[in-house]
């Protein structure tokens, strides 16, 4: 089990790090404008906001499974998320960055700050923590310590992905076209709709 929740956090935190969004822009943006040390820092800031909201969603679909049944609408109702989610990303246009937008980053708290800001106050980002939280919690063949494993090596993913982004923001910058952009956008998408459709399959046919 353990490999198994290794593997699963690391190809959800794979597929998370595909998604084009204001992250995307900001990592890319500061590490042009300032440098790739303000962009980890940046990225850091993300990665703390992730984890509040990993400790946020988990506890409280912990709580909610321990009611008789919840498990099951707990599966259904992240499994419905996740698709949702995934039609989004296939449908919505892909925002354009504003190459002549230069935000002043004059100190380090300041782009933590902002990556922490520009992740948290996104609810989109919460209810898809509580999605994945859902999805962990019908895995009742998990133990703790795979939980913890999952979501490290989840968390550890999207930040080290977030790291290689800001690092090669120069070379990305000439594959942010808008049709390089919606390729990858429709791609994690479909990717997105297939793990919302296998919880859903997982809750409503359970093995054994």
């Amino acid at each position: 089990m353990i490999l198994e929740s290794v593997f699963e956090g690391i190809k959800l935190g794979l597929l998370l790090s595909m998604m084009i969004g204001p992250v995307f822009f900001a990592l890319l943006t500061t590490s042009l404008d300032h440098g790739f040390r303000q962009a980890a820092i940046l990225a850091l800031g993300v990665f703390f906001s992730d984890l509040v909201y990993v400790l946020l969603s988990y506890l409280g679909v912990h709580l909610l499974s321990q009611i008789p049944s919840a498990e099951r609408y707990l599966g259904l109702v992240g499994g419905l998320f996740l698709l949702g989610f995934g039609i989004n990303f296939i449908v919505k246009k892909v925002p354009l960055p504003d190459p002549d937008k230069v935000v002043p980053l004059p100190k380090k708290r300041k782009a933590f700050l902002q990556g922490f800001g520009i992740n948290g106050i996104n609810p989109f980002v919460l209810l898809f923590w509580l999605s994945i939280a859902s999805m962990v919690s019908i895995k009742s063949a998990w133990m703790y310590s795979d939980r913890v494993l999952f979501y490290g090596s989840l968390l550890g993913t999207i930040f080290g992905i977030d790291l290689l982004k800001a690092f090669l923001a120069g070379r990305l910058r000439r594959f942010l076209s808008p049709k390089g952009k919606k390729v990858i956008q429709v791609f994690a998408g479909l990717l997105i709709c297939y793990f919302g459709i296998k919880m859903l399959w997982t809750t409503l046919f359970p093995i054994g």
